[in-house]
């Protein structure tokens, strides 16, 4: 007994011990006292370790029970009537929302959203002050009872001048551009070249196009022959555009002030050669046939005439050894109708008259009266 006495009195010395250095040096630490005359620490690490101490000792937080907070809450006659009522005003406007129907505007491409219980397209259209003229294009039509979902399309109508190759012209149209009013007319097919843009919008107020379409026109000068594609306005304006010339003396067919078509055939007719003299005289009784009756018959009168078969030509049906025979040069469609008369009697005075082996269908009527 005596020795665990000892022993424990031992261990009270050391820990006595061990408290006086250690509080020798907390002293010696930097701090501050307090009213008590405890001493706290004022270091960095020192408040970090309150702090954390201080965090885990804070108390937990009690769990949240809404049910037992309602059912505390004590509701009285005019709180039931007022959640009564917001639940039938909520009612309705669910009601209302469900037989409302929505309808598309779509007036001159702009769009709006509309909200109605019903009625016709017109009852949209005034609701939303929408002015509609006799040449507008309304989409349905106006008596027509809306449903949920339909969509209603206004185009006010537009006056549009339009000038096409120099001809011009006042239409209205709906469309909303330069391409849909080509379209409303039925020019949208045919290649051209346009004053403005095809998405150029047409204002209500109106607007102004000119449109010069593409045509193939060809051009014959002589033996030579010119394929062009063009958008002029007149024959004059294409030969200028292409750099073919008029010589001195040229007639043009048709004429140069003429509206050039698609497919036009333009004919450069050239000054023709002086007549070749006349040395040979036509006796008077020659002269006195009726050679006009011969032509007729023989080609209704055609100075052009012209056929394969033989070939012959002209008036007449000249071979082109008898046209020589008788002093004509090149052929006889180079020549009018006096000259090829003036042959055709030389002809007949060199045969002596048989003019059977000549025109032998025709001939007799040469003497017709």
């Amino acid at each position: 007994m005596r020795r665990a006495g000892v022993r424990r009195a031992r261990r009270r010395l050391v820990r006595f011990a061990g408290a006086r250095r250690a509080g020798s040096r907390r002293a010696a630490r930097p701090g501050r006292r307090t009213r008590a005359g405890r001493l706290v620490r004022t270091g960095r690490a020192a408040r970090a370790r309150r702090v954390a101490r201080a965090g885990s000792r804070r108390a937990p937080r009690r769990p949240c029970r809404p049910l037992r907070a309602l059912r505390a809450v004590r509701l009285g006659p005019w709180t039931v009537t007022g959640v009564a009522a917001a639940g039938g005003i909520l009612a309705g406007v669910l009601a209302g929302m469900a037989m409302t129907k929505e309808v598309r505007l779509v007036v001159d491409g702009g769009e709006t959203t509309v909200r109605r219980f019903g009625g016709t397209v017109r009852d949209v259209l005034a609701a939303r002050r929408v002015p509609v003229g006799p040449r507008d294009e309304v989409h349905p039509a106006r008596d027509t009872e809306i449903r949920d979902g339909t969509a209603i399309v206004v185009r006010h109508a537009r006056p549009l001048e339009l000038t096409v190759d120099g001809r011009h012209s006042r239409h209205t149209v709906t469309a909303l551009n330069v391409g849909e009013a080509l379209q409303q007319l039925h020019l949208n097919g045919h290649r051209a070249t346009l004053s403005d843009s095809r998405m150029r919008q047409i204002p209500v107020s109106g607007f102004a196009l000119k449109v010069r379409t593409h045509r193939r026109v060809t051009v014959v000068r002589g033996g030579v022959r010119w394929d062009v594609v063009t958008t002029a306005a007149t024959v004059r304006a294409v030969l200028a555009e292409h750099g073919i010339t008029l010589a001195r003396g040229d007639r043009l067919r048709p004429r140069a002030g003429a509206f050039p078509a698609d497919g036009q055939i333009i004919r450069i007719i050239p000054l023709p050669p002086p007549l070749p003299p006349h040395l040979v005289p036509v006796h008077p009784f020659v002269a006195a046939l009726n050679w006009a009756a011969l032509a007729r018959c023989e080609t209704a009168g055609d100075p052009k005439a012209f056929d394969p078969g033989g070939p012959y030509f002209g008036m007449y049906q000249f071979s082109l050894p008898m046209w020589r025979a008788v002093g004509g040069t090149r052929t006889p469609l180079d020549w009018p109708a006096a000259e090829q008369t003036y042959r055709a009697q030389l002809l007949f005075q060199r045969v002596a008259g048989r003019w059977r082996g000549q025109w032998p269908a025709c001939g007799p009527h040469l003497f017709l009266r």
